[in-house]
């Protein structure tokens, strides 16, 4: 991930990115250094500094994009250096762009050629060392686990799903069995069991994974504690393992006392400032987009141009959400109801534009307006929300900030319109409110850029 947060991303895929950019940073200079000779190469080294930075950006840039650092889940090798290969080839040709407009930036063929032949050979040991070690499980923290119910089982299948994840399932502690075990970690009865594999630093960690927190030995586990052991309370565990809060577990004094769930004054006012800047900068730059797309929907069929629906803002306040239409004009007349994937409401034309969010604009004028900003919770319909906050438990602090266009819960979770989809996106929303800070909104943007240009996630 090109922004590294530890908050954000595990310190594994950090090490792995950031050692792959110094890689190809050093290979490229000693490419210089073999082409040109240390003495004139230490002649201009700011200059060649620069040339290489450029590279290493251009390469990771395409990387990124190409889904090539989530390796969550290991893709076979082969078809994953075909990938890397694409990427560079990509990479190619944007500096290609880049050394006719900068043409001091330019590097000559041989040495450029040269030294990506080398980048090719090193990046190819780098990405297969990383996988062995993946595969292997090395370098991971031991974990166990206190219970062996149903939350012990989310927190087995978050650890297993995600190959990157740094942690392994060294024991459970449980009268049942855990039910989902793939590494057939050992179960014991009673705390005491994992006394040894503690003391021999076979487990670094303890996760309170109770379904029923009610007679948990608070004593025996501080006793740990002074052993140097971590013991974890599943709800912050899950959320730094999978970037989102377990709902159905959060107690209402984890958002009483949590350092979370509160915005300043100057992040506000940063924030604010940001969004109308770059907001109206958008707006001059999309009117040609802007009158295209009116052109077309009017063109296809009958029907005002924008579409304006009641939505639920920040504090509950409501307010008129503006898209493009890209639904027939009737689209409602049996009243409201959830969009689907394949909604045959849509329109060719407007099926297009939500594929490259093009439907979305007209929100920059929200955005302007102060009723939206950039990243935050999408803005959910009065009538939906009512019947949501009934069924779901904290529904309502999502409503605590201004809504979005884009968001933590909309680059983490697919398209999804039911009760269970809400439920599982409040997740991603309640650890971006929780979490809520510039550096987690430029990550959040820089990914729905992805998600735009790969067209993930549209409906």
């Amino acid at each position: 991930m090109p922004f590294i947060l530890k908050k954000y991303y595990p310190w594994r895929n950090i090490l792995f990115v950031a050692g792959e950019g110094l890689l190809v940073f050093f290979i490229i200079n000693s490419v210089f250094i073999l082409a040109i000779g240390l003495a004139q190469y230490s002649q201009t080294v700011p200059l060649y500094f620069l040339r290489a930075v450029v590279v290493v950006f251009v390469f990771q840039m395409c990387l990124y994009y190409l889904d090539l650092y989530d390796l969550s889940i290991i893709p076979r090798f082969s078809e994953h250096m075909l990938q890397v290969l694409q990427a560079f080839g990509f990479g190619c040709i944007i500096l290609a762009v880049i050394y006719y407009f900068f043409p001091f930036l330019t590097i000559s063929t041989g040495v450029f050629w040269s030294g990506l032949v080398a980048v090719g050979g090193c990046v190819f040991l780098w990405r297969f060392s990383y996988f062995i070690m993946l595969e292997r499980r090395m370098f991971t923290v031991p974990v166990a686990l206190f219970g062996t119910g149903r939350v012990a089982r989310e927190v087995v299948s978050a650890v297993e799903g995600k190959q990157d994840s740094g942690f392994k399932i060294a024991a459970f502690v449980g009268d049942d069995n855990p039910g989902l075990n793939p590494g057939n970690a050992p179960v014991f009865k009673e705390l005491s069991g994992l006394w040894d594999m503690c003391a021999n630093r076979k487990i670094e960690k303890i996760i309170l994974a109770l379904d029923d927190m009610r007679g948990t030995p608070m004593h025996d586990l501080i006793d740990y504690k002074f052993m140097g052991i971590d013991v974890h309370d599943v709800v912050r565990f899950y959320e730094e393992l999978t970037g989102k809060l377990m709902v159905e577990r959060v107690n209402p004094s984890l958002l009483l006392f949590s350092d979370g769930f509160y915005v300043g004054f100057f992040r506000r006012l940063v924030k604010r400032f940001i969004d109308i800047s770059v907001a109206s900068v958008m707006l001059l730059l999309s009117l040609p987009v802007f009158l295209f797309t009116a052109v077309m929907i009017k063109f296809e069929s009958p029907g005002p141009v924008f579409y304006r629906q009641e939505r639920v803002g920040k504090n509950g306040k409501v307010f008129e959400i503006i898209k493009f239409r890209s639904m027939r004009d009737d689209a409602e007349k049996d009243g409201p109801v959830w969009a689907s994937t394949e909604d045959d409401r849509i329109t060719k034309f407007g099926r297009f534009i939500r594929k490259v969010r093009i439907d979305e604009l007209p929100q920059l004028i929200n955005v302007i307006r102060g009723e939206m900003s950039f990243v935050g919770p999408r803005p959910e319909r009065p009538v939906f929300v009512r019947e949501l906050q009934k069924s779901i438990p904290f529904y309502t602090i999502r409503h605590v900030v201004k809504p979005g266009i884009t968001g933590w819960a909309q680059i983490c979770y697919p398209y999804g319109a039911s009760q269970e989809d809400a439920l599982r996106k409040l997740e991603y929303d309640l650890y971006y409110i929780k979490n809520l800070s510039l550096g987690l909104d430029l990550s959040t943007i820089f990914q729905t850029i992805k998600v735009v240009l790969f067209q993930k996630g549209s409906r």
